[in-house]
Order: structure tokens, then sequence, then C-alpha cells
């Protein structure tokens, strides 16, 4: 005989900040600037996704995203400059979510054919991209006030923004990056300054007030520094709903100093994975891992070893690291979920609601009880984790691994 459901107060869990056991997430969110060759792009895809023998030594075996763009002179890598082999190789890693981001439709692209051509083909192949970065000052940007764009100005001989969202584009950036480590907490300045490099830090550090400082004015293009969200929601110029973000390198120098692939060994410290760790916050790693010294070798030395802390960190259960399109989504279903609670046959039933599937999302419960949950009406195979947080459980929605394809 089944007991009838007794509703508890959805107060009787709580929503742990992170997928459990992580205590901050990272993308590494990488415009393709300069990328000279196909080598440069899928050898460092291969080191940072698989544990494969590679160029630079074994693969780390860590998920992290890339951008591409499609219409730009010959000497940078782009989708319309490989040739076939490489780009049925950029579309598999499109497919399996390892490209997750338009970085602009690129230099060349200044007409909304020129948009709708590229597109067309990424749907004929079954390619979703659901993250948009503008680049430099391309046509196809969506920024006014930093990148300087016409994509989404109805009328401007670039204007894509139509196509682009129907396409599946949920999240945008803008040109909006902070040095404050970790986001969706509250926002501290601590480790930007560096005694080592006292003048040039402190440079930094009052750029970073003078941000938070405006942003607390006003001034709109300083809106997202104040709050340190790590996303709100915006209508672009033509009335499109998406929800723009915030990218961090947390680079003593400037935001725009240790954002290449050997820059990234002075922004991978020690310190910053123990701050984001302690902050509890997510963060989209600012940078261009295609600017390199030696394309034969892509990543020197120094930025293998920052990188292979990262991936001491990941598998330590610190810092979960993740592309930037499931790092945006996570957060905004952490921010939107709601749930209705009830007790029935001796468990606790979570009923959750949230505009994507809920993966990784943790619920903290009061006691280790038993736990069943549904997603968006859908039961899910939760799991409960051992916890041990005030005598109390925690129960946790599956975080796939993204699949790496055969290149």
């Amino acid at each position: 005989m089944t007991s009838r459901p007794d509703q508890t107060s959805p107060d009787v869990v709580r929503l742990r900040p992170c997928p459990y056991p992580y205590r901050a997430v990272l993308a590494i969110c990488s415009d393709l600037d300069e990328t000279p060759d196909a080598h440069v792009y899928f050898e460092t895809a291969r080191y940072l996704n698989t544990a494969e023998d590679t160029c630079m030594g074994p693969g780390l075996g860590l998920e992290v995203g890339n951008t591409i763009y499609f219409d730009m002179p010959p000497s940078q890598f782009a989708y319309w400059n490989t040739d076939e082999r490489g780009r049925e190789g950029l579309r598999a890693l499109m497919r399996s979510g390892h490209i997750d981001c338009f970085h602009s439709f690129g230099d060349l692209a200044v007409t909304r054919r020129d948009a709708a051509r590229s597109l067309d083909d990424l749907d004929h192949h079954g390619c979703r991209l659901a993250v948009w970065i503008d680049h430099a000052v391309a046509p196809t940007n969506f920024g006014a006030d930093i990148m300087r764009g016409s994509g989404d100005l109805p009328g401007a001989p670039a204007y894509h923004a139509d196509l682009t969202v129907g396409h599946g584009v949920r999240f945008v950036w803008r040109g909006r990056v902070t040095s404050v480590t970790g986001q969706d907490v509250p926002r501290r300045l601590g480790g930007i300054f560096d005694p080592r490099h006292a003048l040039a830090s402190s440079r930094t550090l009052a750029k970073e007030a003078a941000k938070g400082a405006l942003g607390a004015l006003g001034v709109e293009k300083y809106a997202m520094h104040r709050p340190n969200r790590v996303q709100r929601g915006v209508e672009l110029r033509d009335g499109q709903p998406v929800f723009e973000f915030l990218r961090a390198n947390p680079f003593w120098q400037a935001v725009d100093e240790g954002e290449t692939a050997d820059g990234l060994a002075g922004v991978l410290t020690e310190g910053l994975l123990d701050r984001l760790a302690g902050r509890g916050g997510l963060t989209v790693l600012y940078t261009h891992l295609g600017k390199v010294g030696d394309p034969k070798v892509p990543f020197g030395p120094r930025t293998r070893a920052a990188l292979g802390r990262l991936a001491e960190a990941y598998r330590a259960g610190r810092v979960l690291v993740t592309t930037t399109r499931r790092l945006l989504e996570y957060a905004r279903d952490r921010e939107e979920a709601k749930w209705e609670c009830r007790r029935r046959d001796g468990a606790l039933e979570i009923d959750v609601r949230t505009p994507g599937t809920g993966a990784g999302l943790c619920f903290l419960l009061p006691s280790p009880e038993p736990a069943r949950v549904t997603v968006n009406g859908r039961p899910i195979a939760a799991k409960p984790v051992p916890a041990g947080l005030a005598g109390g459980g925690c129960v946790c929605l599956p975080w796939p691994r993204l699949e790496f394809p055969r290149l």
C-alpha cells in the first residue's frame, strides 16, 4: 500500500554552490586569435582533453572547450580556411561540445549573407553552438560600447542576430573582463596586488577598483563588475533576449597582458587556485591559447606546469574544469532552479524545475535520508554522497563527462 505524500517546505533542502565534491568551477575560455594552423588547434585540444600522447607529452584529461570563427585571412586558422578534413574535425568537436563558442564570424565576414552561409553549413551538419564571443572589432560583433560591431543592429549590412539567436546562441560576451578571482560570490580585490610586482599590480588593482566604483554609479560599461555576477539577462539592440557573461583574467599586470599560451603560466598559479576554491566561485577565464611561441610545441614547460596544477586541483575534487557553455548553463540552472519537496514511503521526493537539464545540481538534506529526484517531470538517477555536512546528507544530479571524439 502506497502512503499519501506529505507536502514539505522546500526550505528543508538547500542547493550546494558547486557540483559535489568541487568547491569552484572554472572554464578556460580561449579565443582562437592568431592560431596558426590545424596542428596547433587540434593538438592542444587533444592535450587538454585526453590522456593520449601528444607533442607536449601525455594529455591532462581535463574538459576544455574552444572557439571558432569562419571568414579570416589565410594566416589564421578558421573554418573556411582549413580543408574538408579539418572541417570534419571541427564539426566533430562541435557535436561533442568541445567547440562551444562562436568568436564572431571573423574579420572578413561583413554581410548578413556571410553569416547565413556559415550558419547554414552548421545546421546542415547538425552542429549547434550556444555561446557567442565578440572578436576584436569584427563587423559581426554584438557589443556597441567596447567591441563596436553591428551584428545586432537591424538594417546594418552585417546584421545577423536574429539568425544566430535562432540557431541556438543564448550566451553572449561583449568585451567585459575583470581581474577579480571568482564570480557569483562577493566581490573581493584580494590577490590582485603582487608584492613582487608592486607598481604594475597596484595599477591593475586601481583599475579594477575604479570599474567597481563606476559600476556602482550606473556606468553601463561596468554594470557587471560591481555585483560580480558571471552573467546577466540583457537584450541585444534588436530586442533579442540573451545572457551576457563576464570573463576574468586575474593576472597581476593587467587582464590583457597574461592572455596568451605562455602568459597562462602566470595566471594559473597555486595562489589563484587556492583563492578560487576558497571563495567557491565560478570563473570563465579569458585567454588565447592559439597565441603560441612555437607552433610545433604549442605549450612550453611553464604553461604545461600551470595546466598540470589545474589538473591536480581537478583530480583532487577542488576545482571542476569544464567548457564555457556547461559552466554558464550550470549557473543558469542553479540560479533559476525551483523545487517542491514531499515525503513518501520513507523517502524525500524533490521535484525540480530548471531551464536546462539540472546537471550537477546538488541538494543538501537535513539528514542522511533516502531521496528521489525528478527534473522537469523526468526521474533522474541522483546519487547520495557521504557529505557529512552538519549531520546532513547530500544528493547530486549527474555531471556526465563530455566524450572527446577521435580526430
